[in-house]
């Protein structure tokens, strides 16, 4: 991967990267083709990071469809699919690796829900940056605490790569895509169009004071739906701090669980 990636360097050929855990959908599809109009060469990596599960059942139930991935990345014609091993990125095994840590960003929300997470997420995003060296990566809106802390490693580390956020992509319902939406049951599917919807609810009745009174509401009114809540947040876009006077942009970002299934999804907004 780095010989062809330096050989693509090497005639002046733009390289993007899109970063996957396989099993790809409609957004996975949308995150390529921002990719490909954005430089002349698309690499997808598949790779299912033990290094970011804080729950080895997780991990064993993370759904993999490696056939059907590659036939997918065929007929979207990219130009390299990298599909690493475990020893390649982690040598002296992934208990042992360095590990990346984006300071306060990384601690709040998922990460406080999932220690250890972003740790992960941004070791092995580091490694694909390192070994690829794409001039533009593409990662999804959805995971929107995700793309700040990957935002913040590429600066932080003077990665001279471009980070691309990708629209989020939702079924008819509502539902963000999730590789994690093949695990709900009837029952649960039914419910979960609802977390969109209190979101859009939040943004409606959002106002710049007692955003904690807003918060507790919308949680109330998810927990009515059936979704057990793990946290819900009116923050500041740019630093997901509490919204100030000189914020500009706001994002409201919710974790729910349903079952054994834990959704994420958000709504990012101007406030009027």
């Amino acid at each position: 991967m780095r010989a062809q990636a330096n050989a693509w360097r090497w005639q002046r050929q733009k390289i993007a990267l899109v970063a996957t855990m396989g099993h790809l959908h409609s957004g996975h599809i949308s995150l390529i083709e921002i990719a490909k109009k954005n430089a002349a060469r698309t690499v997808v990596s598949i790779y299912i990071n033990p290094l970011q599960f804080n729950d080895k059942d997780d991990f064993a139930d993370y759904p993999r469809s490696l056939a059907r991935d590659l036939e997918i990345l065929e007929n979207l014609k990219i130009d390299g699919v990298f599909k690493p091993a475990d020893a390649a990125l982690y040598p002296q095994g992934y208990r042992c690796a360095p590990l990346i840590n984006i300071p306060h960003l990384s601690e709040q929300f998922c990460g406080q829900y999932r220690p250890g997470h972003f740790d992960g997420v941004c070791t092995v995003v580091a490694k694909l940056f390192n070994i690829i060296s794409p001039h533009v990566a593409v990662f999804g809106k959805k995971d929107y605490q995700q793309l700040l802390i990957i935002q913040r490693l590429a600066a932080g580390l003077n990665f001279d790569l471009s980070i691309i956020g990708g629209e989020t992509r939702r079924e008819a319902d509502g539902l963000a895509l999730s590789s994690r939406n093949t695990h709900l049951s009837a029952e649960h599917r039914a419910i979960a169009p609802g977390l969109y919807e209190e979101l859009k609810r939040a943004k409606h009745r959002f106002s710049g004071s007692r955003i904690d009174r807003q918060e507790k509401t919308a949680t109330e009114r998810l927990q009515k739906r059936g979704l057990n809540v793990e946290y819900l947040h009116i923050c500041d876009a740019d630093n997901l701090q509490p919204p100030a006077d000189a914020t500009k942009n706001i994002v409201i970002l919710a974790a729910v669980w349903l079952g054994r299934t834990r959704l994420i999804d958000n709504i990012l907004f101007t406030p009027a």
